[in-house]
């Protein structure tokens, strides 16, 4: 049978779904519930779903965030977002991003029962070819890009920080060896390559301050030793962050 996830904030909505639906009709069972996104990224990670029914508006969530990261990380999983928000550029960029059905709260069983026959009948009959992580389908290439812009995006907004791949990968919601094959395979570049690059370049703005000292503009870009601020600095641009200062008098 195949397993469905359910995450809502709304426990009615969750008892609901749950019972009122007969999920037998479609070969379908609710393997697990959570109330928000936090808790529904863990429970999904853990039973690997089917299907996901899921609302976008709820604590520790960004919904096009996780519907992004859902269809990257495990490009069969058939989504339908359930919610209250009517914004329909939203609801756009959703379908864009692989969701197969948007609908509006309060909905009619009538539209979820479409929604569950759509859903079933994009899944494959062959389990072993539900969870083929890695997979870069034409449907979920727009997750993948929407994935590595936001983490580039967060990079850019925390490079001075001491980041890891991990806090990047918790941002955009997937796991570490996800995001790392993710920008390896659309930057060709590994994550401390991009955030070097990312720090570099801050730093040669920073050189063209003259009052600034280069143990500072090194501190300033998020590295606690300047010897390994100096090496980074001539392997990325070439030459010395003095020779680069010089060169602007």
């Amino acid at each position: 049978m195949y397993k469905v996830v359910i995450v809502d904030d709304e426990p009615i909505i969750v008892e609901g779904l749950t019972k009122g639906i007969e999920w037998s009709k479609w070969n379908c069972r609710v393997a697990g519930t959570a109330q928000n996104g936090e808790e529904g990224m863990e429970l999904i990670r853990k039973i690997k779903p089917d299907i996901l029914i899921t609302d976008i508006c709820m604590p520790k969530m960004n919904g096009l965030g996780m519907a992004a990261a859902l269809k990257s990380e495990f490009p069969k999983l058939q989504i339908t977002i359930l919610t209250g928000y009517r914004e329909f550029e939203y609801a756009k960029k959703a379908i864009e991003l692989g969701v197969t059905r948007f609908l509006l709260k309060p909905s009619k069983f009538a539209e979820l029962e479409e929604a569950i026959t759509a859903m079933t009948e994009k899944l494959p009959e062959d389990e072993s070819d539900i969870d083929d992580n890695m997979e870069e389908t034409e449907e979920t290439a727009s997750a993948n890009s929407f994935i590595v812009s936001n983490a580039l995006e967060y990079m850019k907004d925390h490079y001075n920080e001491k980041l890891r791949l991990a806090d990047v990968a918790d941002e955009v919601y997937v796991s570490q060896w996800h995001l790392s094959k993710l920008l390896n395979r659309v930057k060709g570049q590994n994550f401390s390559e991009i955030l070097n690059e990312i720090r570099m370049e801050k730093a040669t703005e920073l050189l063209r301050n003259p009052q600034l000292r280069i143990s500072d503009i090194a501190e300033q870009v998020g590295f606690v030793d300047l010897a390994h601020f100096s090496r980074v600095f001539k392997r990325v641009e070439g030459i010395s962050a003095n020779e680069y200062r010089n060169r602007l008098k």
